[in-house]
């Protein structure tokens, strides 16, 4: 640890979702950004600026190739890695050989190699790794959880899930990094370990056999072309086609936007609005699956990322009842390419447009259904994001002192590398099922995570 009255974090990938933690640990007495690692000079100086608006120093800035270097010369603490999710165990591995605390985004890794070598990681040096599973601490989510945990409708015998992310929300992974499998897992493994997580979480059980089916049926050059979609321009920016379109997306239009990436292009050319409807896209946009846990219950899951709405139903069958909880995240989306998020995201952080609500309903056996009184937050994903930062890395005002590692786990849903590895192995379980037809075993995947 360090003898600095702060514990000197390195936030490694800077992309617009890397602004989240910037900002949370400038804004705690007890951390201290020291670091930053990017390909792009670009997008770490944009980071820089945020710390310096709130106050703080400017970090040291380091190219990828260089993390030992960085761990050892800046004598780090605690890192939080917020890469391409192919890219994780690059850095959780050697920060965890290093002794520091490790904070990744979800999912925890993409694939089955990396998930073992976190894990053998985890259990050679004994060191501290938590997954930013932020669902887990929306107080709708522990809401559902209370009542399962106390019975309210006894024995849990089915789930039946059905996520749904609209045109706006869901287009957007059909145009950056996420649309190529080998970069995310696909939806299966970037998006649904949010919710392949909360089932987890929600049962206390683990996730025995998967079967499912899952195609590119919306997005994609060949889907959009049959459905007469499709508009002949690469990326958006500069295109005449793409002017007009709805599911294009106008990076100069935003502030943040043009700092993060268009003007980052020059440094390792990503490019950030390629057009939905056109190649490579590898990755599914409508997937179903079986999932069976340990102690019985059964979970169908259904994910379709091209809906006029955006939210999710999930039921709950025991043998004493049912339990229903339904979020309309938004109930439609009017078709614009412009962002009004200060922080450059299309979803997450701020009330979706012609948001919703969200509705739990108890029914009992031979007994009046019960509407339960829930508190709500439509911004940072329903009010996880804040609560999560606070366990994660105390609250803002904990004082001036450095503040413990595991401050708030004891009353805060923090997900580990097990449970991380567990929401995993339904997600590649799922790819397996997609590529051989066949019901894959969780355990002969993740043997690790048992």
């Amino acid at each position: 640890m360090s003898r600095t009255p702060h514990l000197r974090a390195a936030v490694v990938g800077t992309g617009h979702r890397a602004q989240l933690f910037t900002r949370a640990l400038a804004a705690r007495p007890g951390h201290r950004v020291a670091a930053l690692c990017d390909p792009s000079p670009t997008r770490m100086a944009f980071h820089n600026r945020l710390l310096a608006e709130a106050g703080e120093p400017a970090a040291a800035q380091w190219e990828p190739e260089h993390f030992a270097g960085l761990l050892a010369e800046e004598g780090i603490d605690e890192v939080v890695v917020t890469t391409v999710d192919a890219e994780h165990d690059r850095y959780i591995v050697p920060a965890l050989r290093a002794g520091c605390r490790v904070v990744t985004e979800k999912p925890m890794t993409v694939d089955a190699d990396r998930c073992a070598r976190i894990l053998d990681t985890v259990k050679a040096t004994g060191n501290s790794l938590t997954v930013a599973f932020n669902y887990r601490f929306n107080p709708v989510h522990e809401k559902v959880r209370a009542l399962l945990a106390d019975g309210a409708i006894g024995e849990i015998l089915s789930v039946h899930f059905e996520w749904l992310l609209d045109t706006r929300h869901g287009a957007d992974y059909f145009r950056r990094w996420h649309r190529e499998k080998r970069h995310s897992g696909g939806l299966m493994v970037h998006k649904a370990s949010h919710h392949f997580d909360l089932v987890n979480w929600w049962l206390a059980d683990e996730p025995q056999e998967v079967f499912g089916y899952g195609r590119l049926g919306f997005y994609g050059r060949e889907a959009g072309a049959r459905h007469g979609l499709r508009r002949d321009y690469t990326r958006a920016h500069g295109a005449d086609p793409a002017a007009g379109d709805p599911y294009a997306l106008d990076l100069a239009s935003d502030e943040t936007l043009r700092a993060l990436y268009l003007d980052a292009e020059r440094d390792d050319g990503y490019l950030r609005d390629r057009n939905v409807f056109d190649g490579p896209v590898t990755i599914e946009d409508d997937m179903a699956l079986v999932v069976r846990h340990a102690r019985g219950a059964t979970m169908t899951y259904h994910l379709t990322a091209y809906s006029p709405w955006e939210g999710y139903r999930v039921m709950f069958n025991g043998s004493a009842g049912r339990l229903e909880l339904e979020v309309e995240e938004s109930r439609w989306q009017a078709p614009r390419t412009r962002i009004t998020s200060a922080s450059g995201a299309l979803h997450g952080d701020t009330a979706a447009d012609h948001a919703g609500g969200a509705r739990l309903t108890l029914r009992p056996l031979w007994q009046p259904p019960v509407d339960v009184p829930l508190v709500t937050g439509h911004e940072a994903h329903g009010g996880g994001d804040p609560r999560m930062l606070d366990a994660l890395f105390g609250p803002v005002d904990a004082g001036a002192g450095p503040v413990s590692e595991d401050s708030g786990a004891a009353t805060h849903p923090t997900a580990t590398e097990r449970d991380g590895a567990l929401a995993l192995g339904v997600g590649i379980a799922a790819n397996r099922c997609f590529e051989t037809g066949q019901p894959v075993r969780v355990r002969d995947l993740i043997p690790g995570a048992w």
